[in-house]
C-alpha cells in the first residue's frame, strides 16, 4: 500500500500561481510514476501531468506551458507548479502514484481560480 498526502491547494485570482505537493509513504519501492489528476464539477477526472522515476514528463494539452511537474525521489515527493492559472483550472486535484497510472490516490485538494 502507498499513502499519499497532498498540500498546497487554495484560492487564487486568474493569472496567479499555486504549488501543489504530494508526499508518498508506505510501499514506495513499488512507485514508478507519480502525477496529478483533476476533476471539475460535472466533468470526468483527467490526468493533468505525470512524471516517471527517471524524470520523463507528460502534460495535458490544456496545461502545457503553464504547469510544471517535478519530483524529488529522495523525499518521495511530487510537485505541481501551476502558473498563469485560469478559472477553468478550478477543480479538485488528486495526487496519484504507482507502477503505472492510475495507481494509488491521495485525498484531493481544492484549487479555485477566480476571474
Amino acid at each position: 500500500q502507498v499513502q499519499l498526502v497532498e498540500s498546497g491547494g487554495g484560492l487564487v485570482q486568474a493569472g496567479g500561481s499555486l504549488r501543489l505537493s504530494c508526499a508518498a509513504s508506505g510501499s514506495i519501492f513499488s512507485i514508478n510514476v507519480m502525477g496529478w489528476y483533476r476533476q471539475a464539477p460535472g466533468k470526468q477526472r483527467e490526468l493533468v501531468a505525470g512524471i516517471t522515476r527517471g524524470g520523463s514528463t507528460n502534460y495535458a494539452d490544456s496545461v502545457k506551458g503553464r504547469f510544471t511537474i517535478s519530483r524529488d525521489n529522495a523525499k518521495n515527493t511530487v510537485y505541481l507548479q501551476m502558473n498563469s492559472l485560469k478559472p477553468e483550472d478550478t477543480a479538485v486535484y488528486y495526487c496519484n502514484a504507482g507502477q503505472y497510472f492510475p495507481g494509488y490516490w491521495g485525498q484531493g485538494t481544492q484549487v479555485t481560480v477566480s476571474s
